[in-house]
């Protein structure tokens, strides 16, 4: 079982020519409202790979219509709670070659309490696996708690904050990061590499050139190139390669299988306009046929 404490935002998407400049004003062509967040992006993630996914999250008073769309994507939302003000959103800017940029507001995400968590977890055990993401509060708690019951813990560290990352990170088997965070954490930590931060294991995306996966205890170093494609929205194609490659492991498939799958789910997601709700299924990861080339991490 996967147990997702995981963000869950309104996605307001608003399309321009180019990202603005600071200082710079720009009409957008196209204004769109969708489901979002990392947490409910990874938990359909999850699902859409075949894995059972408790979702664990908070909306506020204008969530209703986010937990409909969740239960319409086949999340099970039994434990998503409703709080006082306002719910998670973004502000998503999207230019016409697919690229972004976000801003977030933490909403009811940020309210969750220890006591919650607590209740939430309560049935974790070491065959589980719980997920995370810097979007919700009490993560080291939920980290530390999932780690003492020997459950394997995974925790994406954006939006990054170095300090919030070297909290948690004492309790995390596997952290992962895009490759603008990778060198934050080097530079935080004041190392030469990533193995140095003393993390098990982390998976790097690195955009359209694919991700890589290091295994610092088996000592196992991979890489995948990315796969060309035409994008029209980058939004969620990390949380979609980091739901899909934990819950291939989650599932008994070795790290070289689940990256394969994971790099052809996130290409296929760039493909199309919006976050949750066109996160590729399973049946059409699979059918998309192409070559990939892999190489050695370092």
């Amino acid at each position: 079982m996967i147990y997702n404490i995981g963000s869950i935002n309104a996605d307001f998407f608003y399309h321009v020519s180019h990202i603005p400049m600071p200082g710079e004003t720009l009409a957008a062509s196209k204004v769109e409202r969708g489901l979002g967040g990392k947490g409910a992006n990874q938990s359909v993630a999850m699902i859409n790979a075949g894995s059972e996914v408790y979702h664990l999250g908070a909306v506020g008073e204008d969530g209703s219509w986010l937990i409909d769309q969740l239960r319409a994507l086949g999340v099970d939302t039994t434990n998503i709670i409703k709080l006082l003000g306002a719910s998670g959103h973004a502000i998503i800017t999207v230019e016409k070659d697919g690229e972004n940029a976000i801003t977030t507001f933490g909403g009811a995400n940020h309210l969750i309490s220890t006591d919650q968590v607590n209740s939430w977890l309560e049935p974790i055990s070491s065959s589980d696996w719980l997920v995370l993401q810097n979007e919700t509060s009490q993560q080291s708690k939920a980290a530390n708690l999932a780690s003492l019951r020997g459950a394997h813990v995974v925790y994406s560290a954006a939006p990054f904050d170095a300090e919030v990352v070297a909290e948690i990170l004492p309790f995390v088997d596997i952290l992962c990061v895009n490759e603008i965070e990778a060198a934050e954490l080097i530079s935080h930590f004041k190392v030469k590499n990533l193995v140095e931060i003393g993390v098990s294991a982390i998976l790097t995306t690195l955009g359209s050139r694919g991700a890589t996966y290091q295994d610092f205890k088996t000592g196992l170093e991979i890489g995948v190139e990315g796969i060309t494609v035409s994008p029209v929205d980058t939004t969620g194609a990390g949380d979609t390669f980091c739901g899909y490659f934990v819950a291939l492991l989650s599932q008994g498939k070795d790290p070289l299988e689940a990256l394969t799958v994971a790099n052809k789910a996130a290409a296929l997601k760039v493909t199309k306009l919006g976050t949750a709700n066109v996160i590729p299924n399973l049946a059409e990861v699979l059918k998309f046929n192409t070559r990939q080339n892999f190489f050695t991490a370092s």
